[in-house]
């Protein structure tokens, strides 16, 4: 009998191969589980070690190329993603359960971003130096750091890992790139456009695996000078623990968002922006809204309005248009979430959903229905452990001072919003929020490509920005030079 399931293979030193042990593992459709979405390679050490031998091989030559040339290819491969965008947004509905039409404008914002590098990364450079000696000229430049680590996680599994492919080429880098196991797939479309623009042979390499089969080796081998992550606090927490001293880290972590509703805010927009920020991606986003803090005065008819809205929310897989929430991403993050609706159950006050959806399409894939808790103070646990999933936690404030108490008492600081029509506490929000993203009358989730990205505290390295012009600097490295004149 002929297998039907599609095998995919490592890229090393611009090759297409099978893992060294043979052994594979496969992609599930979230929404549906019998379906195999394609069957991977399960890396190990050896497969790592060559990947990242190959990138080291390949810096010299890479970091030679005219800067022109490497726009070139980071145009081309966003245009062979724009090229396949259809194929593209299912394969990623596929194997991670967003809506279709929110993993095509994902596909397109990788484009986006890849575009957007090619031309910034050509204006990036050094400085000169006003000095007293006129015979003497003083000036830096940036340099590639060599071979870097990209680890990205599967929540989006095209556009974190070209925000950070991105800069790393354009400044000269190579590249060893390890994709979530749990959406591996449209990581290696992104590798599939750069090697249809014509990237040289070692410049990018993508290993697929387990984090502990593969990630000893592209964290702590010599030859790599630069990790970028993004994935759970701990995680990060153990990579800053292994690395090598001299090893640059980049890590963007969790998040536990808050939304502050203040008592002259437009009720009905707030509950959009809950909606929007806590619900949309089925809540499996970093800068999701998790905490909505409400003034006393104004809790009522705001959880009411809420609850009208989310009574309304249609759940669904992916490829079927229309669909408000898809299913959880995987078995794991479906029990995760299911656990802290226990808790908060036993914690908070109930108001609506968390059960395990039942019948149909749904006994087929990872569904819950979007959960929604009031009465919740600060001690409990689904106030401060981020869950990663359709769940609201409704806190009540007193006042804007209150609020802002309650918001930065958390240990994490990625992303914070208010709605309010004040400018004073507008003002006072930007200024004394504890987190790296702000947002006013927006929701939590969201930022552009050209602005950069992070967070505070454990939510992040806050040395190095991802995105924008600031994405740049982390894959650099400032020399100075004194010349004679």
């Amino acid at each position: 009998m002929t297998d039907s399931i599609k095998h995919y293979d490592n890229y090393i030193d611009g090759q297409w191969q099978p893992c060294q042990s043979g052994r594979t593992f496969d992609n599930i459709n979230p929404a549906d589980t019998v379906m195999v979405v394609g069957r991977f390679q399960a890396s190990g050490a050896a497969d790592a070690e060559l990947a990242v031998s190959a990138a080291a091989r390949a810096f010299a030559s890479w970091r030679a190329t005219p800067i022109g040339k490497r726009a070139k290819i980071l145009n081309d491969a966003a245009a062979y993603l724009e090229a396949h965008a259809a194929r593209f947004a299912e394969d990623l509905t596929l194997e991670e359960g967003k809506a279709l039409n929110q993993a095509r404008d994902e596909v397109m914002r990788s484009a986006q971003t890849l575009r957007f590098y090619a031309v910034e990364g050509q204006t990036f450079g050094g400085e000169t130096y006003p000095q007293d000696d006129p015979s003497q000229y003083v000036y830096s430049h940036r340099e590639p750091l060599g071979v870097v680590t990209v680890i990205s996680p599967w929540n989006f599994p095209a556009s974190i890992p070209a925000r950070k492919i991105a800069p790393a080429l354009i400044t000269g880098n190579t590249v060893v790139f390890k994709p979530s196991s749990d959406a591996p797939l449209s990581g290696l479309h992104l590798v599939e456009a750069l090697v249809h623009a014509g990237i040289p042979a070692g410049v990018i390499n993508c290993v697929t695996g387990r984090a502990g089969d593969v990630g000893p080796v592209i964290t702590t081998s010599e030859a790599v000078r630069a990790i970028s992550f993004t994935g759970s606090t701990q995680a990060g927490e153990h990579i800053q623990r292994s690395v090598h001293l001299t090893t640059r880290l980049q890590m963007e972590l969790g998040g536990k968002n808050p939304l502050i509703v203040m008592e002259d805010a437009d009720l009905d927009a707030a509950v959009d922006l809950a909606i929007k920020g806590g619900f949309s991606l089925t809540g499996q986003a970093c800068t999701g809204t998790s905490r909505i803090i409400v003034i006393a005065e104004v809790k009522q008819a705001f959880t009411e309005k809420l609850l009208e809205r989310v009574k309304t929310l249609k759940i669904g897989p992916g490829m079927t248009s229309g669909m408000d929430l898809g299913p959880l991403a995987t078995a794991k993050q479906l029990d995760t979430v299911l656990r802290y609706i226990d808790i908060g159950r036993g914690e908070a006050k109930h108001l609506y959903g968390g059960e395990r959806l039942k019948g149909g399409d749904y006994d087929r894939g990872y569904y819950v229905s979007p959960a929604v808790f009031t009465d919740v103070t600060q001690d409990m646990r689904i106030a401060r452990e981020e869950i990663f999933g359709p769940v609201l936690a409704i806190i009540e404030a007193r006042d804007f001072t209150d609020a802002m108490a309650k918001a930065n008492d958390t240990e994490y600081g990625l992303s914070a919003a208010i709605a309010t029509q004040n400018p004073r506490y507008m003002h006072q929000f930007a200024n004394d929020i504890e987190a790296g993203t702000v947002k006013i009358n927006r929701t939590t989730t969201g930022n552009l490509v050209n602005a950069p990205f992070g967070g505070l505290k454990h939510s992040s390295t806050s040395t190095f920005r991802e995105s924008g012009r600031a994405g740049l600097d982390f894959f650099t490295q400032i020399k100075t030079i004194y010349r004679g004149i």
